[in-house]
């Protein structure tokens, strides 16, 4: 059978676009795996790894914005279960958060793990994220990553904020939609706040525990606000900046999608002098 070579050069072409991405990422995820039994025979622990970037994969690159999920915490849950009890744990999370059924969960099989749990926090564990990491019994960090409040979301809008609106406006001028959602607010407040004082439970003393709760849950900061290693440690929490240098490693093979616009942050390292080369 004739092929016509240029038609052939095209077929492969085609197939390239359609797989070379599949194959950068199996790559990728060959790469991640080679680097968390690095991290697993060193610290003699089960690594597990809850990291959301933005990740391209398919013909297109299309970007897909990831954030805690029922999937996600299907899949830890999983992974701790399959941990043997006397084994420990370390989970590495970056993550801006999500649903707080899907990081509760997690915080609760983490919390009830009968070994040492270590949750590692390379760059920032916001919201749900925190929420995991209060259930560890020791939490990494690097020296500028953070954390954040833990103050239940309704939509688009924090819980406590609801609240004080009402409180401001006076329940007998606010309609009927707003109380409901104070009502809501309050309720989920509760809920998260008693689930950070049970979380807390054994690394501080319960009166502690239930003043940090209301801290993190009664809207003090913005949800964006970054809980840093010193605030951390002023709140009584396990904190560590001893991160292990392999999950920088680990972490670079998390790539964000590339870009549309021109690269804005670039980076050259300082060459040695002469005198040191001599």
């Amino acid at each position: 059978m004739w092929f016509d070579p240029i038609s052939l050069l095209w077929w492969v072409f085609i197939f390239y676009l359609l797989m070379a991405p599949q194959l950068q990422h199996r790559s990728l995820q060959a790469a991640r795996r080679k680097i968390m039994a690095m991290i697993s025979k060193k610290r003699g622990s089960s690594v597990i790894t809850l990291i959301h970037r933005e990740e391209s994969v398919g013909l297109f690159g299309i970007p897909f914005y990831r954030f805690i999920d029922i999937d996600d915490s299907e899949s830890v849950l999983q992974a701790i279960r399959s941990t043997p009890p006397d084994t420990p744990i370390d989970l590495i999370i970056h993550t801006p958060g999500g649903l707080v059924l899907a990081a509760a969960q997690i915080a609760r099989a983490l919390k009830n793990h009968p070994a040492k749990t270590t949750v590692i926090v390379p760059h920032y564990a916001m919201s749900g994220g925190t929420l995991i990491a209060l259930a560890a019994d020791e939490i990494l960090m690097d020296e500028n990553a953070v954390l954040g409040p833990v103050d239940p979301q309704l939509g688009q809008y924090p819980a406590p904020s609801i609240i004080r609106a009402v409180e401001m406006k006076g329940a007998e001028k606010a309609d009927d939609q707003t109380l409901i959602l104070a009502d809501v607010a309050e309720k989920s407040i509760s809920q998260v706040r008693n689930l950070v004082a049970w979380l807390l439970e054994g690394k501080m003393d319960p009166e502690r525990a239930r003043e940090v709760a209301n801290i993190l849950t009664e809207g003090r900061w913005t949800h964006d606000y970054p809980i840093t290693v010193e605030v951390a440690k002023e709140l009584g929490l396990p904190v560590s900046t001893e991160v292990p240098p392999e999950v920088y490693e680990l972490m670079s093979l998390y790539p964000q999608p590339t870009r549309t616009r021109s690269q804005s942050v670039e980076f050259f390292p300082a060459l040695p002098s002469k005198r040191e080369t001599k």
